[in-house]
């Protein structure tokens, strides 16, 4: 059960593991794009070009879908970025269900895990396969990989990584509870824990009152998608919308927090509490992702402002 790219690295693993795959489940197609076109998801995709059997329930407590999925006779379900499911899908196959996410659960439950450990500064995330209650991301753990989360690691490199390592964790997940060797765990206590909420629109604006590291982190972990945003004013006092995807931090003493730094011909700086974030890459609304100094080719931006 699952829906984006990140779960058809697991499918796929399943599949050349020699496991038989007696369906897949996934969202119905949806109509996308200016021009509404229909599409349908990357896990569908996969099940289409290898011949799987596909539900696409509308809704997951359907009786009639319900009912569908129980007579594929399925001995466990495998869900990676799917959706909460309900006690009577999840409880069906004799072995249980089986979720992959990526994180060191029980830290960044929740839909954006891979972000939220970039936009947090995190050294360290990884991997965990647990099986599903009624809970949220918090049930027994299974296996869990760690894997260190480099500076220049961005949502992509990262999620890339995760999606590798979750389809290997997976396979050996599924061997141990056919050996029966894995026993599930209760997930470990911790003083604090860090959530990892859906991230919409407004979240992804850059907040330039922060210092350095911490706006390139936020940069980092939603770069390309959703993507970091930022507003500025033109000369003409028209406000012009951008996507960031690629910045790094310059110490300095003395910087004015949201001042526009640049020679207008290679460097776009802003000002932050403790320096400069030089912006490497950006995507003027309406238009393509370029480097900043293309950008500075066709636009004289020395005196233009951040609107905060």
């Amino acid at each position: 059960m699952g829906t984006p790219d990140f779960a058809v690295s697991s499918l796929e693993a399943i599949c050349q593991a020699g496991y038989q795959v007696v369906g897949v489940v996934t969202v119905p197609d949806r109509q996308t794009g200016r021009g509404l076109k229909v599409t349908c998801s990357p896990v569908k995709q996969y099940a289409l070009e290898h011949g799987l059997p596909i539900l696409q329930p509308e809704k997951l407590r359907d009786e009639e879908f319900q009912a569908s999925l129980q007579a594929w006779g399925a001995d466990i379900f495998v869900v990676v970025a799917f959706r909460m499911l309900p006690q009577t899908v999840w409880s069906m196959p004799p072995m249980g269900t089986f979720n992959l996410h990526a994180s060191l659960l029980p830290q960044y439950r929740g839909a954006a895990p891979i972000n939220w450990a970039i936009i947090n500064g995190e050294q360290e995330t990884g991997v965990t396969t647990f099986m599903l209650n009624e809970r949220i991301d918090e049930g027994n753990i299974l296996l869990q990989r760690a894997t260190p989360i480099a500076a220049n690691d961005t949502a992509e490199t990262l999620h890339d990584r995760l999606a590798d390592m979750g389809s290997q964790l997976v396979v050996a997940t599924l061997r141990g509870l056919e050996e029966g060797s894995l026993s599930p765990k209760p997930q470990p206590a911790a003083n604090t824990l860090k959530p990892a909420p859906k991230i919409f629109k407004p979240d992804c604006a850059i907040n330039w009152a922060m210092e350095g590291r911490r706006v390139v982190d936020f940069i980092r972990g939603l770069s390309p998608y959703p993507a970091a945003t930022m507003l500025m004013e033109d000369e003409k006092g028209q406000a012009q919308s951008f996507k960031v995807f690629q910045a790094f931090w310059e110490p300095q003493p003395n910087t004015t927090v949201g001042q526009v730094v640049t020679d207008n011909k290679l460097g776009l700086k802003i000002g932050v509490k403790d320096g400069l974030v030089s912006i490497i890459n950006l995507q003027l609304s309406g238009k393509k992702r370029i480097t900043a100094e293309e950008f500075l080719r066709g636009h004289d931006v020395r005196n233009w402002k951040i609107v905060f």
